[in-house]
């Protein structure tokens, strides 16, 4: 198998591995799961090139008769030195970012996911807004690909080539381009992605709760243009009331445009993404209908914690400050605009500069809401 591991940011290389995985019932209730690095896996890979690799690694998990498994999860990695930004050293170094603790959270967190997905007993007050289960499947499916696509969008993967660019204001902007001729799920044409990776002396909690609110949602999204955000829908999919998707209107004197939403954490990290959709298009999929062809774009922010809790900082909100030991925020703002609907057409300036004024001017609306713009 190769498997490409990835962080939420273009900063931090990505983990390419090569390995063999051997699953085994070791009894009536109990699997294993293990993933081994060998050196030869295929003939024309050269072994000099292969920069980590696998030791015996994986997870055991033991079924404990009440709908519920216990995973016990090992990771063993073997990788060469390379550099890492200063940003994500701690995080990198300490074993948090690519480590068992990571991927375990992760896949507690999808499991929950699948149970609300699957649910048919939704409390209604967990679903707000969308009167069908049909309709709910549909929505969380096309939350749930939007994410996805946001997540294969922003990482240093080998199949994006991103370009550090200075901005008069001194924001370290990474960018990339790439084309989509015809897949129907995102917008056909020339498309341009902007990526930002900053440090804020805030809580991860109170950035992710900030973000996801969408009282304050004009504190920062500058195509609201400071109007008021309502409510259409609001779909629970985990315990954790930040795990979330909803569908919110920005309202402005000449139209109303229509936001689909998906907040989601655990106890790595937490995200935030968003696209504006066609609301035509968005109400036949609340009432159920196929949203696999509907073309979405999205953008969004990935917040993790520094690595660093002991460090003491100040906490914000609209009225007071506090003291707390809680670490500070790594968070990655990305946003995607189609520049041109013609897949042939050439990639300009004007459309780098336009996507870079968003992430800039949406990293300062931060800065200024949370109280910490030396941040």
């Amino acid at each position: 198998m190769f498997a490409e591991l990835q962080m939420l940011t273009p900063l931090v290389p990505t983990r390419e591995v090569y390995f063999v995985r051997y699953c085994k019932q070791l009894s009536a209730e109990q699997w294993a799961i293990v993933d081994v690095s060998i050196d030869k896996v295929e003939e024309n890979i050269d072994a000099s090139l292969v920069k980590c690799r696998k030791r015996p690694s994986g997870c055991i998990i033991q079924d404990k008769t009440n709908g519920h498994c216990k995973v016990i999860w090992v990771e063993h990695l073997e990788c060469q030195k390379n550099t890492v930004h200063t940003l994500y050293r701690t995080i990198v170094r300490s074993g948090l970012a690519f480590g068992a603790r990571h991927w375990m959270a992760t896949l507690q967190h999808q499991c929950e996911r699948l149970v609300f997905f699957m649910a048919t007993n939704v409390p209604t007050k967990d679903s707000t807004g969308v009167a069908t289960l049909a309709g709910r499947k549909s929505i969380l499916k096309l939350a749930q690909r939007m994410t996805w696509s946001f997540c294969h969008s922003i990482g240093a993967s080998s199949y994006h080539t991103w370009n550090k660019v200075s901005t008069k204001t001194g924001e370290d902007i990474r960018v990339s381009s790439r084309k989509n001729l015809n897949d129907p799920g995102e917008p056909h044409g020339v498309i341009v992605c902007a990526v930002s990776s900053v440090w804020l002396p805030v809580s991860p909690t109170l950035l992710f709760d900030f973000l996801r609110d969408e009282s304050r949602r004009s504190e920062w999204d500058i195509m609201s243009n400071g109007g008021p955000v309502q409510s259409i829908a609001n779909l629970a999919k985990g315990k954790d009331r930040g795990n979330a998707v909803t569908i919110q209107a920005m309202k402005s004197k000449e139209n109303s445009m229509w936001v689909l939403q998906d907040s989601c954490t655990n106890a790595f990290e937490s995200m935030v993404v968003f696209a504006h959709v066609d609301v035509t298009g968005i109400q036949s999929v609340i009432t159920g209908c196929d949203s696999s062809n509907m073309a979405i774009l999205p953008s969004g922010f990935s917040i993790l914690p520094d690595g660093l809790e002991s460090r003491p900082l100040v906490i914000s909100s609209r009225h007071e400050k506090s003291n707390d030991t809680e670490g500070g925020s790594l968070l990655t703002v990305a946003f995607q605009i189609l520049t041109n609907s013609s897949p042939t057409a050439k990639l300009t300036m004007e459309s780098v500069e336009s996507v870079n004024t968003i992430v800039s001017c949406t990293l300062r609306n931060i800065k200024t809401s949370l109280q910490c713009e030396d941040g």
